[in-house]
């Protein structure tokens, strides 16, 4: 591999990590606030004006990510696979980073909440982080095989078992709290709501995660990223 990619991961990483750490402070200064006894459901009611700043924060966020990823690709495959590996990297330093400064969480099993619109994604740790190191070793091959053959290709195919793969991980997110809660599309919050953010969760406790549904949609992804990486590997031989 290029030292000019090396160079570009390497600053790519520190870029994320620092990220990292900004949303793990952030979360530190909420929870001080709000759960100073520590973090658990149900949720507490906190103002609209600090939920729509954490809607806008989060969104943000993304941007950031895309934007190292469009400057550090050439190609509209490595500004996808630089995102998705800076992505990956902010996100699992932010668990660490949390870990480090409030000893959370306690386990990889410990239920966290991802996002909130348009209804809550709950979920253990241990899921958005399989979910992660997936998307690195993803990235890190589109890389790797576009420096290798210049240009490459993801099929059709292996774009619709990503995306559904995807959407199905997405679906075991939300479904512990759309088999809970009252749930009518009154529920539904936005960044232009009215109501109070977390009003229908103030009562909402996590109870099991739909294992079977992650891995099966975590499986397709598997699945889309092997076919892609077989495809350019046999052009090796």
């Amino acid at each position: 591999m290029k030292i000019e990619i090396i160079k570009k991961l390497i600053w790519l990483s520190f870029f994320s990590i620092a990220m990292g750490f900004m949303e793990t402070a952030v979360v530190v200064y909420l929870r001080t606030l709000y759960y100073p006894d520590g973090f658990k459901f149900p949720l507490m009611l906190i103002p609209n004006t600090i939920a729509v700043t954490e809607f806008w924060r989060e969104f943000s966020t993304i941007i950031m990510l895309i934007g190292i990823g469009i400057l550090c690709g050439k190609t509209k495959f490595t500004r996808f696979a630089y995102f998705i590996i800076a992505f990956a990297i902010w996100d699992i330093f932010y668990y660490l980073f949390l870990y480090v400064l409030l000893g959370w969480p306690q386990t990889l099993f410990t239920w966290d909440i991802l996002f909130l619109i348009p209804v809550p994604w709950v979920d253990p740790v241990l899921a958005p982080c399989i979910v992660a190191l997936q998307m690195m070793l993803f990235g890190w091959f589109i890389i790797y095989y576009e420096e290798k053959y210049q240009k490459i290709t993801i099929n059709a195919s292996q774009w619709l078992l990503l995306i559904a793969g995807v959407v199905i991980i997405i679906i075991s997110f939300i479904s512990d709290y759309i088999e809970q809660a009252s749930y009518t599309s009154d529920s539904i919050w936005s960044v232009f709501s009215e109501k109070q953010l977390f009003e229908e969760l103030k009562t909402y406790t996590p109870k099991q995660f739909c294992w079977w549904l992650f891995w099966l949609g975590d499986g397709l992804c598997g699945i889309g990223v092997i076919s892609f990486m077989m495809k350019y590997k046999t052009l090796n031989k």
